[in-house]
């Protein structure tokens, strides 16, 4: 025991000592307070880069974002103000400030920056790789084998011959290596020669060229030219790499050996693999996620080794991923945001460092600078124009062809910065390709809007169907007179029933609209029970005297059109070159399409990528093309432009105050050249019992029965039956409305009350209008309608259509019909009271409805005028009559009808 506690004795003793000696020493512990111990943050540390880093990728995300926002207004791409940034960032501009360089982009800290720099370089080629879709080259091989190869040969042609003047002028400078006028002219052929994919989709994509000739044709050759380009760069960089020939060659085979093991080994395996997982029909999983990732990054990390860059692998990893399901899309979902926010920024402004403009200071380098700009568009315009003209497209489309090709972009800028860190190129000279990548891509959108305008894209669809002379513009008429459209229009005025109906598919609105648009359909045709074949044969003999069933009316046909939006994203691009295959399978469009098949309606639809800008300009300019009698726009469930599945009973109440949603409604009705209605749903189709909240969590009896009639199943509904009631206060809008409301009450489930107010002699004098000045504006076709027509005439004129078709109705329509007529000094409050009494009365039906005119006399709503409980955005769309009738709260929905087509008569 003795010993024990001498021994801890001495250790305590030592350790004191110990302690003691190192406070007297002059070893100093770095300061750990940071910038409160006066530390400088943008110092760089190599223990801990992390700080500069972060001042670094700040710095170049703000004022790329900055610079982003008005160069989007001119329809540039992002990839423009991240190169200006860095340009304006590097010595160019702020590296002229005293201090700014080596504060923020010290030489020690650029290696961190460029690391993270060229992985997010990797993983953008990846998502390159998935953004191509080999099958658009296999589906129209021909041209964009002939546009592709004219489009990269003239260019490659012309960039070789002023690589000769680049290469005798520029070798010699500092920073390149000595090489062969061979391998730097295959370089400069194929700067010259490549096409920016990525951007390209998203040009297309914004003026709306997709779906068009001109889209295609780009499109297939661009994928074409995109996997050429990458191929060629991997040769070029594989010769700079290697000091033979000999070893180059082994480097090439090495390169295609391992193409075909990616192709035919490590693809049918992966997909063995999806299938497995399901992530083909269900998405990818977090673990497939990881090891899509884990094949991008080998494959990069292979070509890396073997001499060739990384990207290529990367890339090569893309393009083995499958694009069936959209598989391609959901990984390129997962990933993108990270990639295109953050590393690529990165990665562009690297490019504007390395871009000095102060070195474009003599007049030979300038002329160059011009030279290399005019080549670069001049002969990508050439070869792609002409190869288009020899496809059979017309001149203007074969110079919009040609001008999109031209486009350089990012890749351009990828390919220059393989460039100077190979030290093909020096900084001048890398600067002088730079400007000419700006140069052309800016030019691309301007250039192409002007060549290949909307009116122009009409005129020449309806030149090539035969429909209007190319000189004159006036449509052409066949041997009986009359021009196809002529036919269609003949056909229209046969009847002003509702006969082709266009819908704009929401997923929040589906039941309503699956419940509305139904009874447009009417009951099909009674079917007798369902007998075996062989049964049915055997008696067909002795049913051969019996009377035949009525025919099948004439179904309406109902096009659905579902709108997504195009964002920033990669995917959303994606989306849009893939909208064919997503119409097929996109569940909403094809339960609508079975639903409308069910209840004799013939039902057609697609899907539509679009900005939401443009959602209004889309469902006008379908409605035109397809000759529709009448639009119905849903009212969104959720107050705004989105399909939120989540709708809280908060937002489901104020869902009228939305001013973006009420903006786009607005805009479609003042654009429209149809009849359209906007259906505002409250219960319409049946009403969803609402469950009280559980109020506790204990177990009891009591509780236990809650429990069993919570997951209690909803009952069919027992009375199907819809009750309308309509308000005739005249106008051009009452009379298309009065129209659709008698078309629907043909279905036999639904009854309808038709009440024609009309005022005394005097209140039809000129009543000042105190609605809203945007109620005002919108009801210019109303207006229209009633040119040269005293007040007076105009009701009698609305008198005498409600009274001819009152009278005109078949029996067994008239049965389910009231017609009604009111004089009343007070019209819509009148006709509130009376809806109040008329509809919600059968609590248990499948929904009642009331229809109103979405224009009316100022006399109708002057008494109510300034009492509106919704914002003024929903009362200018709706009209101030439908605005009054919903802010009630009346139990029922509302449709209003704006007349542009038929019922204008």
């Amino acid at each position: 025991m003795a010993s024990f506690t001498r021994t801890v004795t001495d250790t305590v003793t030592r350790t004191v000592s110990a302690a003691a000696t190192a406070s007297n020493s002059n070893v100093v512990v770095a300061p750990q307070g940071g910038i409160l111990e006066g530390s400088n943050p943008s110092h760089c540390d190599s223990k801990n880069p992390i700080i500069i880093f972060i001042i670094q990728a700040g710095i170049i995300l703000i004022f790329c974002r900055i610079l982003h926002y008005p160069l989007s207004k001119l329809r540039q791409p992002r990839v423009i103000a991240e190169v200006i940034g860095g340009v304006l960032l590097g010595p160019s501009v702020m590296g002229r400030v005293p201090g700014f360089t080596a504060a923020i982009f010290p030489t020690a800290a650029m290696p961190n920056l460029s690391l993270v720099a060229n992985l997010g370089l990797v993983l953008f080629l990846f998502l390159v790789g998935l953004e191509v879709d080999l099958r658009y080259l296999a589906s129209n091989w021909k041209v964009a084998l002939s546009v592709g190869a004219a489009g990269m040969a003239l260019p490659f042609g012309l960039g070789c011959a002023i690589a000769w003047g680049l290469y005798n002028q520029f070798r010699n400078e500092s920073g390149t290596v000595h090489i062969g006028f061979g391998v730097y002219m295959l370089f400069i052929g194929i700067a010259m020669a490549i096409t920016a994919f990525p951007v390209l989709c998203r040009i297309l994509t914004e003026l709306k060229l997709l779906s068009t000739p001109v889209g295609i044709v780009v499109l297939s050759a661009g994928v074409g030219n995109d996997v050429v380009g990458w191929i060629l760069l991997a040769l070029c960089v594989a010769l700079v790499n290697t000091g033979t020939g000999l070893t180059a060659l082994w480097v090439l085979l090495t390169c295609l050996g391992y193409i075909l093991f990616l192709v035919f080994a490590v693809r049918p395996g992966f997909m063995w693999v999806l299938r497995k997982t399901g992530s083909l029909q269900d998405g990818p999983s977090q673990s497939v996620v990881a090891l899509t990732l884990l094949i991008a990054l080998t494959s990069s990390f292979f070509t890396g080794i073997i001499g060739v860059h990384p990207i290529f692998g990367a890339f090569l990893a893309g393009l083995i991923c499958p694009h069936e399901g959209g598989f391609a899309i959901k990984v390129t979902e997962k990933i993108e945001d990270l990639v295109s926010t953050l590393f690529l920024p990165l990665y562009f402004a690297l490019s504007g460092l390395s871009t000095n403009l102060g070195l474009l200071n003599d007049g030979i380098t300038w002329a160059y600078v011009i030279g290399v700009i005019a080549v670069a568009f001049l002969a990508k315009f050439t070869g792609g124009a002409f190869a288009a003209r020899l496809n059979g497209l017309v001149w203007r489309e074969s110079f919009t062809i040609g001008t999109l090709m031209s486009c350089k972009g990012l890749v351009e800028l990828i390919v220059l910065n393989i460039g100077l860190q190979a030290r093909i190129l020096s900084t001048r000279t890398f600067t002088v390709f730079v400007v000419m990548a700006l140069v052309t891509t800016f030019a691309t959108t301007p250039l192409t809007a002007a060549l290949y305008p909307p009116w122009y894209q009409k005129k020449l669809e309806a030149w090539k169907r035969g429909e209007i002379d190319w000189d004159t513009g006036s449509p052409l008429t066949s041997d009986d007179g009359s021009s196809t459209k002529d036919v269609v229009a003949a056909e229209k005025l046969e009847s002003v029933k509702v006969q082709r109906l266009l819908v704009y598919l929401r997923l929040d609105n589906m039941p309503t609209l699956l419940a509305f648009v139904s009874l447009l359909g009417g009951r099909p045709q009674a079917l007798m029970p369902r007998m075996h074949p062989q049964q049915e044969a055997a008696m067909s003999s002795d049913e051969s005297g019996s009377s035949p069933d009525e025919r099948l009316k004439r179904p309406i046909d109902v096009h659905g059109v579902r709108l997504l939006q195009l964002t920033e994203r990669d995917s959303s691009v994606m989306k849009v070159s893939e909208v064919e295959e997503y119409s097929i399978h996109d569940p909403v469009i094809n339960t609508f399409r079975t639903f409308g098949q069910l209840h004799n309606l013939a039902v057609s639809g697609e899907i539509t990528v679009v900005p939401e800008s443009s959602y209004a300009d889309v469902l006008v300019t379908k409605a035109s093309d397809m000759l529709s009698d009448l639009m119905l726009l849903p009212w969104s469930e959720t107050g705004s432009m989105s399909e939120a599945q989540m709708i809280s009973t908060d937002v489901a109440k104020n869902k009228l105050y939305s001013a973006s949603y009420s903006n786009f409604i607005a805009t479609t009705l003042e654009n429209a050249s149809c009849n359209a209605a906007i259906f505002v749903n409250n219960g319409f189709g049946g009403r969803v019992k609402q469950k009280p909240m559980l109020l506790t969590r204990s177990v009891s009896g009591l509780s236990l029965r809650h429990h069993q009639r919570e997951h209690a199943a909803s009952t069919p509904v027992a009375d199907r039956s819809h009750h309308v009631f309509f308000p005739f206060f005249g106008g051009a809008d009452d009379r298309a409305a009065l129209r659709l409301v008698l078309q629907m009450a043909e279905n036999q489930d639904v009854t309808a009350t038709l009440v024609h107010y009309y005022s005394t002699a005097a209140s039809f004098e000129h009543v000042e209008a105190s609605t809203s000045q945007s109620a005002q504006s919108a009801s210019t076709s109303a207006k229209r309608a009633t040119t040269g027509l005293t007040p007076t005439a105009s009701s009698e004129r609305d008198a005498a259509f409600f009274s001819s078709l009152r009278h005109s109705l078949p029996a067994d329509l008239a049965m389910r019909v009231l017609f009604e007529t009111k004089q009343s000094t007070n019209l819509l409050a009148d006709a509130m009271e009376q809806a109040k009494a008329e509809v919600g009365q059968s609590p248990r039906n499948a929904g009642d409805l009331i229809v109103l005119g979405r224009n009316v006399n100022a006399n109708v709503v002057a008494a109510d005028a300034g009492t509106s409980s919704t914002s003024s955005e929903a009362r200018g769309c709706l009209g101030p009559a439908a605005e009054a009738v919903v802010a009630s709260g009346i139990r029922a929905s509302v449709l209003v009808v704006q007349a542009r087509g038929k019922g204008l008569e």
